[in-house]
């Protein structure tokens, strides 16, 4: 189940950002190869990576690392972004004149 969560994250993230695998080893500093990421996103193809993998995969993805290591069955790695509360900060102010 593992696996295909991977390989699922990583089908729909390219699908997302309308990136190639090209694009993506690009992000990823070339680290991950082109043909690799096409593995990882084919249908019934079985996906792992090393804990070493999972940061450039993340920056490839653009998504925050512990995500991939969730899906990859990996330790997680502290995150201090997880303690930020986010919420809308917004005050609505009336026009001048509105009645409301």
């Amino acid at each position: 189940m593992v696996r295909k969560d991977l390989q699922d994250l990583v089908r729909r993230r390219l699908w997302e950002l309308a990136r190639t695998p090209e694009d993506a080893a690009r992000m990823a500093r070339w680290v991950i190869p082109p043909e690799t990421l096409k593995r990882m996103a084919r249908s019934g193809g079985a996906s792992f990576i090393s804990e070493g993998l999972a940061e450039f995969l993340a920056r490839a993805l653009d998504v925050p690392e512990n995500r991939v290591r969730r899906a990859a069955g990996l330790p997680l790695v502290p995150d201090d972004r997880e303690s930020i509360t986010t919420r809308p900060h917004l005050r609505l102010v009336p026009r001048t004149g509105d009645e409301r």
